[in-house]
């Protein structure tokens, strides 16, 4: 299986398998690039797949990066697979662009709602050990400060804290992020969240019009009933596929893992 890096634009990606690329899978953070290599990987092996890393600063441009990059390397029409925030972007650009999008499949989704969200950093905190939860606080404080030093070291050791309170059971604890951005996190996703709050975020969905599937962990602390209540309300083809003993990412859980992409790549052959 051949894998290659290449830059278009200022966008960077990479391909994995064998033309034609068919398959999108979309990284989280937003500012986390890199973070769906293990899937990519996987999926290589058997499929052509793109995996894009999200580069602009704001919704709008990561929507247009994903447009260039689908135009210039992939089939007429693609499966994306969007994880947590990529979720939600994913979600978007098949809102904006459906003519391009045969199905869409969403792993670990934030909650379309507002109400669904409000306990989700309770419940991180709460599945933290003492001193976890202090540092978590600390950096959270640190990064809140204007001019803060070292953001992108600090950004990094509080996604660490965060996917130990998110995973069931790791398999491994190597983080597959290139690089964290918080910058890009920082301005995208207040942008992100005002779309939630105003109900724009779930409202778009009604310009999907393909088949869209949600794996989500049943130990995620995004709660499940985010994602399934609300997009039946404006979907035509939903189902919403739950993984026991799983957290928010499937593909490092011991007791999901295997039935995750045994379910996935079922969705997509």
């Amino acid at each position: 299986m051949g894998t290659t890096m290449i830059k278009d634009r200022h966008v960077t990606h990479r391909k994995y398998g064998k033309p034609p690329l068919e398959i999108i899978v979309v990284h989280g953070g937003p500012g986390a690039p890199g973070g769906m290599a293990p899937v990519a990987w996987e999926l290589g092996k058997r499929f052509g797949v793109l995996e894009p890393f999200q580069g602009a600063d704001s919704i709008h441009g990561q929507i247009e990066e994903l447009k260039f990059l689908l135009h210039n390397h992939c089939a007429e029409k693609v499966i994306l697979i969007g994880h947590s925030w990529g979720a939600w972007l994913a979600w978007m650009y098949a809102a904006k662009y459906p003519d391009t999008v045969k199905q869409l499949i969403l792993i670990g989704a934030g909650p379309f709602e507002k109400n669904y969200a409000s306990d989700i950093m309770q419940t991180r905190l709460h599945r933290l050990n003492h001193a976890d939860r202090t540092k978590t606080m600390d950096l959270l404080d640190m990064l809140q400060r204007k001019g803060c030093p070292d953001r992108k070291k600090l950004f990094q050791r509080f996604g660490a804290l965060m996917s130990r309170a998110d995973t069931f059971a790791p398999i491994s604890e190597e983080n597959h992020v290139l690089e964290f951005q918080p910058d890009i996190f920082e301005a995208v996703w207040p942008e992100a969240k005002a779309l939630r709050g105003s109900g724009t975020l779930l409202e778009i969905g009604q310009t999907i019009s393909c088949p869209v599937v949600a794996f989500h962990g049943v130990y995620d602390p995004h709660p499940i009933e985010g994602v399934e209540k609300p997009l039946p309300k404006i979907l035509n083809d939903f189902r919403m596929i739950k993984l026991e003993k799983c957290g928010h990412y499937p593909w490092n859980e011991k007791f999901a893992r295997e039935k995750f992409y045994s379910l996935l790549i079922g969705e997509i052959s």
